[in-house]
């Protein structure tokens, strides 16, 4: 067998497939995911805690090209300064929790869903069972 024939069978497999759709509709998802952490929660979160913005929190390590007294993170970067941006972690790790979670609830969801449509049909009902005899009864008859 061929080593390109080998590389089609793998590669037409339907897990490879699927791998690949989950793929592509994961990044396309991560853009409603970015939308909705940036535009709609960040700044309810914003909001509640007065307007604190954690992106300006960093530690200078060396002075950059001018004096040493940065109040904001593009300053001292435009400075060329050495800082520690703990700030934006912090960002970074609110996202995190704020992405995660909320692809935990569409997961729950989607889970829920599933099993609502996986689960079985349930038995028939008196009246449904009463006319399942009365036309087999119809049906012996004739």
């Amino acid at each position: 067998m061929s080593i390109f024939k080998e590389f089609r069978d793998f590669a037409m497999r339907g897990n490879v497939i699927d791998l690949a759709v989950g793929i592509i509709i994961g990044a396309a998802f991560t853009g409603i995911v970015t939308s909705l952490v940036n535009d709609i929660i960040m700044p309810v979160i914003g909001y509640a805690l007065s307007g604190v913005d954690f992106t300006n929190y960093f530690i200078v390590l060396s002075n950059g090209k001018g004096a040493g007294d940065y109040t904001t993170l593009k300053a001292a970067k435009d400075a060329a300064a050495a800082t520690i941006n703990y700030g934006v972690f912090i960002n970074a790790v609110i996202n995190f929790i704020i992405v995660a979670f909320v692809i935990f609830i569409v997961v729950k969801q989607m889970n829920r869903f599933k099993s609502v449509l996986d689960a079985a049909p349930a038995a028939p009902s008196k009246s449904e069972e009463l006319l399942t005899e009365i036309r087999d009864l119809l049906k012996n008859k004739s």
